[in-house]
Order: C-alpha cells, then structure tokens, then sequence
C-alpha cells in the first residue's frame, strides 16, 4: 500500500508541477515549488537532491520565486530555509503579471507610432550588406541568381578576373543559371586578347543570346581589380578581386541603381569605348 501511496503521490505531484506550468511558472521554477510543497520547507541543498536540479539552479529559482512573493526564507543557524507562502499567493502574483502586461500593451501603442514615423523614414535609405573572404564575394553572385523575374545585368567588369576567382564547378552552375533564368548580359571590359575571346571560351554550346554583349575599354583606363554590377531592379554590387583585400558590397537602393545604370548607358556609347 506505501508503495502505491507513493506512486499516487508521484502522479498527483506531476500533474501539479504541470498546471503550475501553466500558469506562467516555468520548468524548474514549477519542479522547486512541489518540492518546497512535499517537503513542508527546506533548505537548498536538501531541494536540489529531491528536484533533481543542481543547487546553484536551484539558489536562482529560490531568489526568483522569494521576489515574487511565492516562498519565503528564513534564516536558521546562518542558513537560509525556505518554505512555499500562503497559495493565493499564486493568484495575487498572477493578477499582477496581468497588470503589468496590460500597462506594456499601452506602452507600446503610445511608442508604436513613434517607430513607425522612423520607420517610414529609414526604409528609404539604401540597403548596404558587407562581404569578404571568398565565400562572402561568392554569395553576392548567389544573389545575382536570387532576383524574381529576368533582368538585363549591366557590368563593368574584369572578366579575366572573375574567370580566374570563381571555383570552376560555382563558375559553370553561375552561368547556366543565367541561361536557365533568362538573364541576359551587357558589360565592358578592358581590351585584351583573353577577353575578347571571353563568351566564345566561357559561353560555348550555349544559346546566343545570352552570350554577354561587350565593349572593350583600353586597360589603362580600367584603374580597378574587380567589377562593379547592376542586376535585379534596384541593386548594385561592388566587388573587389584583391586578394589582399577581398571585399565586397551589395547596395540595394532603386535611386543609386539607375544611377549606375545611366552611367553604363553613357559609357556604353561612349567613344572610348569599342566594339
């Protein structure tokens, strides 16, 4: 019959440390105060054994529940023990949690609009997202393939670079991604013998029109080691080759990137720039 005693007890025990839960104690907090309740009061250590927590848990929950008002100590030979106060202390604990949370909710309604106002404000400044090391320039051109619909993406570009940096199986699956996408490519490049030969070598079996359209810049004028992108419809990417400072740039601002754009348009027919 004992035995059977203790299982009930066991059972009844748990059902409460669930209901406590419930009611807005958690886990440990619901554990320390049945044992608190089974054991008629308690020191720390004696109710880390029964819970089953550690003690300094257990010091944490006892400071957290006595400033709730839900146990209290009393010190016996320079020691603390502790004993659960009067239940409807639960209920008076309660109705506070409820009040204070009633007071937050119209804190937030007077600060809501307040944030909004600089919300409002904020959301159009540009975007700016900072990259480095390879993987960070790499998934700026995971970006590039991200977009929703088809662009035309414009570049300034060092294409002999951007062969050179990407990991060749990254390289292919970027361009076929492209094609599969239907991006299409204007860019200009500066004028030499590899890169003239750049779509014939890169883009070969695949359909002509997205082969990439260039013009060539003379490569005393292309002063930098990297690109500079337009793609999407209100993003530009700055990236930076350098392997001593490989860094890179994602600015996401619809005014900036049509921007950029009328500069590659002016450069584009620019007489400089060749065929």
């Amino acid at each position: 019959m004992i035995g059977i005693a203790c299982i009930y007890m066991q059972i009844q025990n748990l059902t409460l440390q669930n209901k406590l839960e419930k009611a807005g104690f958690n886990e440990k907090e619901a554990k320390v105060y049945v044992s608190l309740l089974e054991l008629g009061g308690a020191y720390p250590t004696r109710i880390a054994t029964y819970s089953g927590l550690n003690r300094s848990t257990v010091y944490k929950v006892l400071l957290n529940l006595s400033v709730r008002g839900l146990v209290n100590e009393i010190e016996k030979g320079k020691k603390l023990f502790y004993q659960i106060e009067k239940p409807e202390k639960i209920l008076r604990f309660t109705t506070n949690q409820v009040k204070t949370a009633e007071d937050n909710l119209e804190r937030a309604k007077e600060v809501v609009p307040e944030i909004e106002g600089l919300f409002g404000v904020l959301k159009n400044h540009p975007r700016v997202t900072y990259y480095e090391g390879v993987d960070g320039l790499l998934s700026i051109y995971e970006d590039m393939l991200n977009q929703k619909k088809p662009y035309e993406m414009l570049a300034f570009s060092r294409a002999d670079k951007l062969e050179s940096f990407f990991p060749m199986k990254f390289f292919k699956d970027f361009i076929h991604t492209k094609v599969e996408k239907r991006i299409t490519t204007r860019g200009i490049i500066p004028d030499t013998a590899e890169n003239r030969k750049y779509s014939e070598r890169i883009f070969e079996g695949l359909p002509k029109e997205f082969w990439p359209k260039r013009k060539y810049i003379p490569t005393d004028k292309f002063m930098f080691s990297g690109e500079i992108v337009m793609y999407g419809d209100s993003k530009l990417a700055l990236i930076n080759f350098d392997k001593t400072n490989m860094t890179g740039l994602i600015v996401e601002d619809r005014g900036l990137h049509m921007a950029m754009r009328t500069i590659f348009e002016l450069s584009w027919n620019s007489s400089i720039i060749k065929e």
